[in-house]
């Protein structure tokens, strides 16, 4: 029996290569990127902790790279003063002549240093390459775990094009500048302090001419960077809001051109990519002023440096290796300043591709499984909606204090129209959803008590929409089971009314679907779905308009193999079509989340009510004859 206590009766949404990008020191400092940069780093920090050996030594490699290669023009500075004080001594005839063997000597020493500074710096590049694929990795795999963990609502509220992105262009974007720019800042830093004391022990009054010049970088980094930055975040959500809008467009291409479509969808998509191209743009020229600006300022600092030098150098103050030196050294302290500018806009970028990643793994996931779950094996198939409310938004509900029993083996159809609530009962059934209040029970038991994957291992599913992927025929049969042999799934396809068009298709079981499965007809994917399901032998099976996309004649043969399946299952069929329903146990007529009537067939036609309303509506020509 089929037990009721309802008693209502009313009817009522690249980054490409890293190209030059502007920025500087105080853009990190200031933090100036995404909504918290400083957060952000910090969750990035966390994924790099998990290498924070690898991270030292990485951190010594490149401090040992960096202070060789430092030496190099201090070395070579002290040739060019033995060369220089040799021709003077010649041109003087006071001298011995140029000391060849002690320049070669100063010059195979400096060559030694800087071919062992580029060993360094490669070991120190491989290390660091390991560890941004390792660190892109995982997060690609915490996002995919955390799709499985996610909600059914997050999806129905977010363009799948977006989370496409994030898994993506913003995954990519983070390895780019973990491989790229880590190293590049550690070697950066280490330079810049270095510089400075070889510049300090060279000539302190030529180093405060030189220093003069950062305060006017900064101030020309604090300007670029606070006008880029919001370009560069808009910049990463267009592309993800295109990614959607090219990804939906072209999952449902033939119903866009059937629609004549195909200019509403280039005229959206222009408009995205307008926006996109505006916002790349400024991005782009804001960073891109940025190395004019500091070379610029450098050549400045050029200047004041030589002609400070060579006055000191008349005063034989400094010698002319050391102006050498400190030319070099003023390059080697602009160029590592110039590097931070270009990766500090880089790091925001990188921030807010991050911030994205994070802001999707910081999302909430499904209540958690019960501490201590109920072990399931094979329910009986007994079922009961005990006062259930529902409501996909909590201030809107769909299902309203349902209640009902159902006995193992029944077959149960769900009929009412169009938003009355039939397919979110089976998605409360399956998990998909928590009710908002009540329970449903399962052979006595809260679902909340088992497992999900337990819980959804005693459903067979075929959805009206068919779900098939690139693979064969055989393989997606067997989704639901991969340790079954292929007589099993011959046997499941014929009881679907399957297999004698499989058959006959080229290379039959083996026929490789496409990635829509353009390759077959609506109807036979829809067989190819339930087929599936009856591979699955579960005790309860949920049929939601299964039969929609298939032909009469087929629908005849679906719904006398159906007969047999569903003998000693608990069976929930959803149907507009109430003639698939009419040899069911039990019919519940669901309308605005209550059950306005219930019956079999027979007697609901016989009250003349709601059903029978539903139901001459449908078959209005066979009642008239």
């Amino acid at each position: 029996m089929i037990h009721s206590q309802n008693k209502t009766t009313t009817t009522t949404p690249p980054r490409g290569p890293m190209g030059p990008m502007g920025g500087g020191p105080m853009g990190m400092m200031k933090g100036e990127s995404a909504r918290d940069f400083k957060g952000t780093m910090a969750k990035l920090i966390v994924y790099i902790g998990t290498y924070k050996y690898v991270t030292i030594a990485v951190i010594l490699i490149s401090v040992a790279s960096t202070v060789f290669s430092i030496f190099g023009p201090k070395i070579l500075g002290n040739a060019t003063t033995k060369l220089f004080e040799g021709v003077m001594g010649q041109v003087a005839g006071t001298g011995t002549g140029i000391d060849f063997d002690s320049i070669k000597q100063i010059l195979l020493i400096a060559l030694g240093l800087y071919i062992l500074s580029a060993i360094l710096s490669y070991i120190q590049g491989w290390i660091m390459t390991g560890v941004a694929v390792d660190i892109t990795f995982r997060l690609r795999r915490d996002i995919a775990e955390k799709i499985n963990r996610m909600p059914m609502g997050y999806f129905d509220g977010t363009n799948h094009g977006e989370i496409l992105s994030r898994i993506t262009n913003d995954v990519d974007t983070v390895n780019q500048t973990l491989s790229q720019s880590l190293s590049q800042i550690i070697s950066s830093v280490t330079q810049v302090v270095g510089v400075l004391i070889m510049m300090l022990t060279i000539s302190w009054q030529m180093t405060l001419v030189a220093l003069l010049m950062v305060p006017m970088s900064i101030f020309i980094v604090q300007f670029i960077v606070k006008r880029s930055q919001k370009y560069f975040k808009e910049q990463q959500d267009m592309l993800g809001h295109v990614n959607g809008h090219i990804e939906e467009m072209f999952s449902g291409h033939v119903e866009v051109k059937a629609f004549n479509g195909e200019a509403r969808s280039v005229e959206k998509f222009a408009g995205m990519n307008d926006t996109l191209f505006t916002t790349a743009w400024k991005s782009q020229f804001l960073s891109g002023i940025m190395m004019p600006m500091m070379n610029f300022v450098s050549n400045l600092g050029y200047v004041g440096v030589v002609i400070l030098g060579g006055a000191l150098a008349f005063r034989q103050l400094i010698t002319v290796g050391d102006i050498q030196a400190f030319i070099q050294y003023v390059r080697s302290f602009t160029q590592p300043l110039t590097q931070l500018a270009n990766i500090s806009n880089v790091l925001q970028q990188t921030a807010a591709a991050a911030e994205r990643v994070f802001e999707f793994l910081a999302e909430g996931e499904e209540v958690q499984e019960a501490a201590e779950p109920i072990e399931l094996e094979r329910a009986t198939g007994h079922v009961e909606f005990r006062d259930v409310e529902f409501g996909y938004n909590p201030e809107k509900i769909v299902i309203k204090k349902f209640s009902e029993e159902i006995e193992p083996g029944k077959r149960v159809a769900i009929v009412g129209p169009t938003g009355a609530g039939k397919t979110t009962l089976v998605k409360l059934l399956m998990r998909f959803y928590d009710v908002n209040s009540g329970a449903i029970l399962i052979d006595g038991h809260d679902i909340r008590d088992y497992r999900r994957a337990d819980l959804r291992k005693q459903f067979g599913m075929v959805l009206q929409d068919t779900w098939l992927f690139n693979g064969t025929i055989m393989e997606n049969i067997r989704y639901g089971r991969e340790d079954v042999s292929d007589d099993e799934v011959i046997a499941a396809a014929k009881a679907a009314h399957a297999h004698h068009f499989v058959r006959a298709l080229p290379n039959g079981y083996q026929m490789m679907l496409n990635e829509e499965s353009s390759n077959i007809s609506a109807g036979q994917k829809q067989l190819l779905t339930i087929a599936r399901a009856f591979l699955v032998n579960p005790p309860m099976l949920i049929l939601d308009e299964a039969t929609s996309s298939v032909d009469t004649h087929t629908e005849l043969l679906i719904q006398k193999a159906m007969r047999n399946l569903m003998q000693g299952r608990t069976s929930f069929i959803i149907a507009h079509r109430l003639s698939t329903i009419r040899d069911a146990d039990w019919i519940l007529v669901v309308n605005e989340g209550d059950i306005v009537e219930q019956g079999t067939h027979d007697e609901l036609l016989g009250r003349n009510g709601f059903y029978a309303s539903l139901y001459n509506s449908q078959f209005a020509n066979v009642v008239a004859e």
